[in-house]
């Protein structure tokens, strides 16, 4: 997942948190859990850390992953959700100022 999201935006890593991380994973509906999460994070302006990180892959040094809370607005949530099989999908979140 890193690798994909490394190859999408180059030098200009977006955040990566894991709101699994802290929630656990329901299955059928994580993908909508997420989705959910995104929005209220963007809401209220923080981004939640991915828990239980101590080390990071080596693979992934450059990666902005979240491994404490960051506060601050932002315009932009990507929700990615990488299923079982080969499911795969990516909801595009933005903040409407109209």
């Amino acid at each position: 997942e890193v690798a994909a999201i490394q190859e999408v935006f180059g030098d200009e890593m977006p955040w990566i948190g894991s709101t699994k991380s802290l929630t656990g994973h329901s299955l059928g509906g994580a993908g909508a859990q997420e989705a959910i999460y995104s929005i209220l994070m963007m809401q209220n302006g923080f981004m939640a850390e991915s828990a239980h990180i101590q080390t990071l892959d080596p693979e992934f040094e450059g990666a902005r992953i979240l491994t404490a809370r960051h506060d601050g607005a932002f315009d932009v949530a990507l929700s990615n959700s990488f299923g079982f099989g080969g499911t795969n999908a990516t909801l595009v979140f933005q903040r409407y100022n109209g």
